[in-house]
């Protein structure tokens, strides 16, 4: 006894293999890589006999606070951001016509007149209101120093939970004349800054699915 399979379930099950795919990590709008591993130290040519490395200098008489490529900083993530937009419009018209009869066929009508009136007034309001609030900390590494000392940061934080897996990304450029005591800046004084939160959980896939697997499930929705 031989056992087939239908075309829609060979359909189902190319949906299937779909969906799988679809459960990827999501694109990020935060600069990559997201790490970067310190540069090993040049090897010196000449040996002055001092203890003086300007590759591995760090202030004797000052806390640790990230200066070079591959070393971590704590962003405080305090985001509140709020806009108000509203608007309104209003139009009014107003006309009239009269008009008299005096002779109908050479003979004479009298009191025979037309009168007419006509009001349009139009208005329109309209209110938005949209708040985005988020806070948080994540450790981001130094990824590049540019020529003015300012620091290139960027970092990932993961969170899996049992149906997905949550992610925190930021990137942005840092002045350490901003990084205070315990080697953290707040996310307020990062320049370029970009902070996304998302996750590949059922929610978030159904967002990011492929135009492919939308066309597929039109015709067979699962």
């Amino acid at each position: 006894m031989q056992t087939f399979l239908y075309p829609r379930t060979w359909l189902i099950l190319g949906l299937l293999l779909l969906g799988s795919g679809c459960a990827v990590t999501p694109k990020t709008i935060t600069q990559v890589p997201n790490t970067a591993r310190p540069a090993a130290p040049s090897q010196a040519v000449y040996n002055s006999g001092g203890i003086y490395s300007p590759a591995t200098y760090r202030p004797l008489l000052e806390d640790k606070r990230a200066r070079l490529v591959g070393d971590t900083i704590v962003i405080n993530i305090t985001e509140n951001t709020s806009a108000t937009k509203s608007g309104s419009n209003s139009a009014s018209k107003s006309g009239a016509v009269n008009a008299g009869i005096t002779g109908l066929f050479g003979h004479n009508v009298p009191k025979a007149s037309f009168n007419a009136a006509s009001d349009n007034a139009y208005d329109d309001a309209a209110a938005s209101n949209s708040r985005n609030v988020f806070t948080g900390t994540i450790s981001a590494t130094v990824t590049e120093v540019l020529p003015n000392g300012h620091l290139v940061v960027s970092g990932e934080k993961q969170v899996a939970f049992d149906r997905g897996t949550e992610f925190v990304r930021f990137s942005g450029v840092v002045d350490p004349m901003y990084v205070a005591a315990g080697n953290s800046v707040p996310s307020s004084r990062v320049a370029d800054a970009r902070i996304e939160y998302r996750t590949n959980s059922n929610l978030d896939t159904a967002q990011v699915m492929s135009i492919l697997t939308r066309f597929f499930l039109s015709f067979a929705p699962l």
